[in-house]
């Protein structure tokens, strides 16, 4: 039983933060949002041109994804292990919220669309990386870490990462090429 409380509380800690996010985006940043410029067409028509260098690319994508994972499980060594699981998924809610809501506030739909085509694929192992080791953290001391979560959230990360950097442009130059 204990297990299922555990699911629901940080599924629960995620939508949190996405629906503050929404509201955030909605009621205090309006006309900051309105005047940002990712989601305008010259920066996404600037974006599709771009070429890309991979190999830069690939080493930012991992300083900006390992980092998080590495100050999570610093963190987690301590006492404050399921505050820090806690408020990470609601930070990332959060952000989710904000940018779902930014880009329908400057696009519509599209903006929508353009979100969850710039997650995909990487996104799925992301998660299932994060979600080994903030799992780990929220239901410790009833389990333990051992090589499987090792090896598999560095799978799950590594994988993401393979995908945001050789797969991801691809898909988003495609779907930018259609707007």
């Amino acid at each position: 039983m204990r297990i299922r409380e555990n699911k629901k509380f940080l599924a629960v800690f995620c939508m949190l933060g996405f629906f503050a996010g929404i509201i955030y985006a909605n009621l205090m940043s309006k006309d900051y949002i309105a005047s940002i410029g990712i989601f305008n067409e010259f920066f996404l028509d600037q974006y599709s041109q771009a070429e890309i260098d991979v190999m830069e690319y690939m080493w930012y994508v991992i300083r900006i994804r390992v980092t998080p994972v590495i100050l999570i499980a610093a963190l987690g060594s301590t006492r404050l292990r399921r505050a820090v699981a806690a408020a990470f998924l609601a930070w990332t809610g959060f952000g989710g919220g904000m940018i779902m809501t930014s880009a329908v506030l400057k696009m519509g739909i599209k903006g929508l669309i353009l979100c969850l085509i710039a997650l995909t694929p990487h996104f799925i192992f992301y998660a299932a990386g994060y979600m080994v080791l903030l799992w780990y953290l929220y239901t410790c001391p009833e389990s333990k870490w051992n090589m499987a979560k090792t090896v598999s959230m560095i799978l799950f990360i590594t994988v993401g990462v393979l995908l945001e950097c050789y797969v991801n442009p691809i898909i988003m130059e495609l779907f930018l090429k259609t707007l």
